[in-house]
């Protein structure tokens, strides 16, 4: 079997395992209260750039998405996000769960336009029955998209724009960020995150470590009682040390630079390998998800010898799927996969 359906089912890289066995025996504090935490999190203020930056270690991706929307919004208020975003399409209803409509703009190519944006909050404040509506109360972006697209620089900072003269947070899903970092091209980099959004968390579950998400509020704005919020969430580790372990090596000489990059360069074989073999590109992504049409013996042929993602069905009965690479893809698994098709 050849697995190319995700980026979160290897283990986790081989720094990170070593390290964790050298703490055995030792006694560590809980909660996020310890060294490797402290340590992660000073490392992550200097990749950012951000000195007053406050970072928490959290479970997973949904939990740090409900987290941090559910702390940044008052009780009254809805976050914006594209039709085909995340928090819209793919956490069954995580954030409704917690008291908060997700409000959808249109996707542009994956992504959230600021004209779009500022029409929304425009019709908000125009309407004579506000008190009755939802209120838009923050933006949510990933970076990568859903859809394998990046924002450039100029597009964020226009969302940002918008966001800051309208009163409301920016916020941004990183749970690929290692891969849209090192896309080739990309003009995104963590201290641009750290100028223009509010709050984003750094992943770690599909980047290389075993489990868990890094959280950075770049400003020192973290809300207040976090901690407290973090645990009636269910996204509070008791032994906080192992989630800032991982970060503290991920952000030791480049290491989540190098995985990033290295999933980016086997994305970028794979694509070339498919083009060349004639396959229909979906969508056309700079990122570690490659997407593909596959007719119905296509799909006949992968079954049971490779491993892919369902992305969605097509008006004309054929299918777009997934392919992920990741840290851990070989050369040799990129060459089998396109010797199979």
């Amino acid at each position: 079997m050849l697995y190319f359906a995700s980026d979160y089912q290897e283990s986790a890289c081989e720094p990170i395992l070593r390290r964790l066995l050298e703490t055995a025996g030792e006694h560590l504090t809980a909660y996020g209260s310890d060294r490797f935490c402290a340590s992660a999190q000073e490392k992550i203020r200097l990749a950012c750039d951000a000195p007053k930056a406050e970072v928490r270690f959290l479970t997973g991706g949904t939990q740090t998405n409900q987290v941090a929307i559910d702390s940044l919004l008052k009780p009254w208020e809805g976050v914006v996000a594209v039709e085909s975003g995340h928090v819209a399409a793919h956490e069954a209803g995580a954030i409704e769960w917690s008291g908060h409509k997700v409000l959808t703009l249109p996707a542009h190519d994956g992504k959230a336009d600021a004209n779009d944006l500022r029409a929304m909050l425009e019709r908000w404040r125009g309407d004579a029955n506000r008190e009755h509506i939802v209120e838009p109360g923050m933006l949510y972006i990933s970076h990568p998209t859903e859809d394998g697209t990046l924002y450039t620089r100029a597009e964020l900072a226009a969302l940002s724009e918008v966001c800051r003269a309208y009163g409301i947070p920016l916020y941004v899903d990183g749970a690929r960020l290692a891969y849209g970092l090192a896309a080739y091209g990309a003009d995104v980099t963590l201290p641009v995150l750290a100028r223009y959004a509010d709050a984003f968390y750094i992943g770690g579950t599909k980047c290389g470590a075993l489990i868990g998400e890094a959280l950075v509020f770049p400003n020192g704005n973290l809300p207040e009682r976090f901690l407290s919020r973090v645990k009636q969430h269910g996204a509070l580790l008791a032994k906080g040390w192992a989630s800032g372990l991982q970060f503290d090596v991920l952000f030791t000489d480049g290491l989540y630079e190098r995985l990033g990059a290295h999933a980016i360069e086997m994305a970028e074989r794979l694509k070339a390998g498919l083009i060349a073999r004639g396959c229909e590109l979906f969508r056309d992504s700079p990122t570690n998800q490659q997407f593909i049409v596959a007719d119905d013996a296509l799909l006949q042929k992968l079954d049971g010898e490779v491993a892919y993602g369902f992305w969605e069905n097509l008006p004309d009965g054929r299918t777009a799927i997934r392919f992920a690479t990741n840290w851990a893809t070989r050369p040799e698994d990129v060459d089998a996969l396109l010797a199979f098709l």
